[in-house]
């Protein structure tokens, strides 16, 4: 299955995450540590989040033909908080308009379309890593976390394989949600499924939880499942 918000909502949804990031900056120590991005403090992270906001700002501006930009993190700015608050509203600018306008995207040619879908879910993950960082709980939008697990299915996790980053994987798991149905890997080979709240399989996609999860019920052949879920699906 696979969820796809409208483009208007993906920006506006954009728009909110980007805001409950720079919220949560306000008070935020930017030397704790991220602990699903070791060795990274809140600092780094805010330094790639920008770098990444700006890349795909600049990816958008390129015709479809337009060969792709290099993807560097930039060095680290005097004032990281202010310097995402300005990332993120360049990228706003850049993503607004038509949403059918042809550019160049992660995949190759595409729209700016498909920059608002993937600027949105690259935010909401690095927000639930400022959310562990600072010792909040995570909070995600059910139907977003859906089409976060699309996107890895989709377009992330082939587009690893198809750069060599890793293997094309044998097997298949199962991923079952109140609201959806998918499959990681190949869909002829099926050896395990896990289920719970999207929210939690979109977290465990990214290697944010693991099959342990208390949100998660696994069953098949877990140490597969797990081998599967380990490796490096997403960027």
């Amino acid at each position: 299955m696979q969820h796809a918000h409208t483009s208007l909502q993906d920006h506006q949804a954009l728009v909110a995450e980007q805001d409950a990031v720079i919220a949560l900056l306000r008070d935020a120590d930017l030397s704790a540590p991220v602990p699903h991005c070791a060795p990274w403090s809140v600092r780094d992270l805010l330094t790639h989040l920008a770098g990444v906001h700006r890349w795909a700002a600049a990816m958008s501006r390129l015709y479809p033909e337009e060969a792709d930009l290099p993807d560097e993190d930039p060095p680290a700015a005097a004032d990281p908080a202010a310097d995402y608050t300005a990332a993120a509203h360049e990228l706003r600018h850049a993503l607004a308009g038509d949403p059918s306008r042809p550019c160049r995207t992660l995949t190759g040619p595409g729209t700016v379309a498909q920059w608002r879908r993937r600027q949105l879910h690259e935010t909401a993950v690095h927000r639930w890593d400022l959310h562990d960082a600072l010792g909040l709980p995570r909070s995600t939008d059910e139907l977003l976390a859906a089409d976060c697990i699309a996107e890895v299915l989709d377009t992330l996790h082939p587009r690893q394989v198809r750069l060599g980053r890793i293997p094309a994987p044998r097997i298949g798991v199962a991923l079952r949600a109140p609201g959806g149905h998918w499959v990681l890997g190949a869909p002829q080979h099926v050896v395990a499924e896990v289920s719970g709240p999207a929210a939690a399989l979109a977290q465990l996609l990214w290697r944010r939880t693991g099959v342990d999860d208390a949100h998660l019920t696994s069953t098949g052949d877990r140490g597969a499942a797990t081998a599967l879920l380990g490796t490096a699906l997403t960027p």
